[in-house]
């Protein structure tokens, strides 16, 4: 893969530059991460790649295998990573990002939340995901459109390219940001071409009334706008130890429909029709079915019997529930189903929750990491913290907090209780009233 260092070399000249851009990214399809990115939107969409290429085979007498187009041949693609991603990323970045100043969302873009929301999926499903910080709103790229060029010194981003075609037989447009600017490139017919020389990110525009709106200058960023998200520590798609787990599930839920389709088909026992070939056979059966009569020489006669095929369906749903189970314990996911189940305790629900919030505590340092860093860009001083999507057992909570009501403050009790509530928000003007009640009680009482 193209590094910083590879750019830097190829800037000797504009057409030098333009050749690289598009060879980078011819080279960035060929990668490992971004053949493993685009498997995993495909299991991402429900359309299990591995599945819709299955073929059932069956072998002749003399041991040759053949495809065979005769039977049920159901693929079933599951939406599990579907589920297991988006359960992690709402459970992390539902509730939006809560920041200690009021207006450092605003600056960040009406649309921050749901921006950072899209820009998280994209990292789960391709590993890492690449946010730009444009003026005054995110703009998000998975892998499958930007090309990352880090430094071979540090790892740092220090360029990347973004494209994209709207189909194979359409131009591809191409946006090369760099430290200084960006530089907007277009291929079509094996033809390469400059749409828009090198400018700032930040244009400065005056108006006059003689001129209009007039372009005068420009300003950078002081580091390059363009920053990772890491969907995990491993740096990696959420396929990746899953996949053939996820094609097992797939397999069993298609053959179990396959069996029972197959039930559905009768097949016949011919008694003292010894005699007859293959070609008999089917003229045989087909007279049944048409005229619903069978002719038979002989003392004892021909028979025909039909008989259906029983499908295995206890044992294939054990199997499949399995898998399931496995699936949840491979992607550390909640089973709903488990909670809904029965009026869990606080301490069941918490139990449940584990596998879950083990996962997002890294998750979550890699969303804060980014954050911070576009927090930095934009010249804001600030924090964020974010609050995760949880089911609790209220009641058992806010009790178990009372419980312990002698060893707290009246603050960090106010505060529980409304995390728990989901007031959280409020919490500063409910402390304030408290105390305002209380100075009032001890005014009286003096």
């Amino acid at each position: 893969m193209k590094s910083y260092q590879d750019l830097i070399a190829a800037s000797k000249n504009e057409a030098a530059k333009m050749a690289f851009v598009f060879a980078a990214i011819t080279e960035h399809k060929g990668t490992e991460p971004y053949i493993i990115a685009l498997d995993a939107e495909q299991y991402y969409r429900g359309l299990n790649p591995r599945i819709t290429k299955y073929e059932k085979i069956i072998y002749d007498m003399r041991g040759d295998a053949h495809v065979d187009k005769w039977t049920p041949n159901h693929k079933i693609a599951s939406n599990f990573l579907n589920f297991a991603i988006t359960q992690e990323n709402q459970y992390l970045l539902g509730n939006g990002a809560t920041f200690t100043k009021d207006d450092t969302k605003a600056k960040l873009g009406n649309d921050f939340d749901t921006q950072l929301q899209d820009l998280g999926k994209k990292a789960l499903v391709g590993g890492v995901a690449f946010g730009f910080f444009n003026l005054d709103h995110i703009d998000t790229f998975s892998l499958l459109e930007f090309v990352p060029l880090y430094d071979e010194e540090n790892g740092a981003l220090r360029a990347g390219i973004r494209f994209w075609q709207v189909s194979p037989d359409k131009p591809m447009r191409a946006t090369l940001y760099e430290e200084d600017g960006y530089t907007d490139y277009l291929r079509a017919n094996d033809e390469s071409a400059i749409l828009h020389e090198k400018r700032p990110y930040k244009l400065k525009v005056r108006t006059s009334e003689a001129d209009g709106e007039e372009i005068y200058d420009g300003e950078n960023y002081p580091t390059f706008p363009i920053v990772p998200l890491w969907g995990n520590d491993k740096k990696q798609s959420e396929l990746v130890g899953r996949q053939g787990t996820l094609d097992a599930f797939d397999l069993l839920n298609s053959n179990l429909v396959n069996n029972l389709d197959e039930a559905n088909y009768i097949y016949w026992v011919l008694t003292n029709c010894g005699g007859m070939d293959e070609m008999d056979d089917a003229k045989f059966i087909e007279q049944l079915k048409t005229t619903h009569v069978a002719h038979a020489d002989g003392d004892s006669g021909a028979t025909a019997e039909a008989h259906t095929i029983e499908a295995p369906y206890q044992a294939s749903e054990s199997a499949i529930q399995t898998i399931q189970r496995r699936l949840y314990e491979d992607f550390m996911c909640l089973d709903v189903n488990s909670l809904s189940a029965a009026n869990k305790t606080a301490t069941e629900i918490k139990a449940a929750y584990q596998p879950l919030d083990s996962k997002c505590d890294m998750y979550e340092y890699c969303v804060i990491e980014f954050v911070q860093k576009i927090l930095e860009l934009a010249g804001i001083d600030d924090k964020v913290t974010f609050t995760r999507s949880k089911v609790i057992n209220k009641s058992d909570e806010i009790n178990t907090l009372l419980a312990a009501q002698a060893y707290l403050d009246d603050e960090t009790i106010v505060e529980q209780v409304c995390q728990i509530l989901g007031i959280a928000d409020k919490t500063d003007e409910i402390i304030r009233k408290r105390r305002t009640e209380e100075q009032s009680r001890y005014e009286v009482a003096e």
